[in-house]
């Protein structure tokens, strides 16, 4: 057994990893703790309320990039600066390079893709508290590890297009839609017709009214939590 893993086996024997989890919309957050409920000897989540505050040290921050600023430094820069934060994740399922190496170039300590099922996103967990700078493989399929969860799910809404709706009802136009999610305006275009047909719209405003009435609205801007240290 190598001193990596021996060293985790020996932190796992003591006492689960806690882990923080941050995005601005609860129904993702509930759906990405429920991934942890087969492994809760080995993570303790330490919250799954947008609203709530936490004061309490955690070893891992987990930042779900679900309709959040993943290219924004200043959000991911405020995580990894917060002493509370042991370590800092990214969860996504945007692997374009120059995210991870901005990511990277910001002291984040690990880069885990959506696609990951349970036990193997519990073992980068680990690995990462051990140390280890952990970058998994671009996805190549486009399904989520079962469990997670987002607005629209029940209404047919795919998680890709339940971001960019999510986008949209925050108020930002297709230009900048698509800088924040690196995707090409076309694509972009492409993912609004297909969500317009689903829920029925035919203008922005509908599409927006939608939104808001279906739980595409933040919650609250979970990051302020985390600017400033303690």
């Amino acid at each position: 057994m190598t001193q990596t893993a021996t060293s985790t086996a020996e932190r796992t024997a003591t006492r689960p990893l806690t882990v923080a989890l941050v995005d601005d919309y609860d129904v993702v957050l509930v759906g990405l703790a429920h991934m942890f409920d087969s492994y809760a000897d080995r993570v303790l989540i330490a919250e799954i309320d947008a609203t709530t505050e936490l004061s309490d040290s955690v070893d891992i921050v987990m930042y779900d990039s679900f309709a959040q600023p993943e290219s924004d430094h200043d959000e991911i820069s405020a995580l990894v600066g917060n002493p509370r934060a042991g370590k800092v994740v990214m969860y996504t399922w945007n692997f374009h390079p120059d995210l991870v190496a901005g990511a990277q170039q910001q002291g984040v300590h690990g880069y885990l893709s959506k696609t990951l099922p349970a036990r193997e996103l519990v073992a980068a967990l680990e690995r990462i508290h051990a140390g280890e700078t952990v970058v998994s493989d671009p996805p190549r399929r486009a399904s989520p590890a079962s469990g997670l969860d987002w607005p629209g799910r029940n209404e047919g809404i795919t998680d890709r297009e339940s971001e960019i709706l999510a986008l949209i009802t925050q108020g930002k136009s297709n230009a900048e839609v698509a800088t924040l999610t690196y995707l090409s305006p076309n694509t972009v275009k492409s993912y609004i017709r297909s969500i317009y047909r689903k829920i029925g719209a035919t203008s922005r405003t509908q599409a927006v009214l939608w939104g808001v009435a279906h739980g595409f609205t933040p919650d609250y801007h979970r990051i302020d939590h985390w600017r400033g240290g303690p």
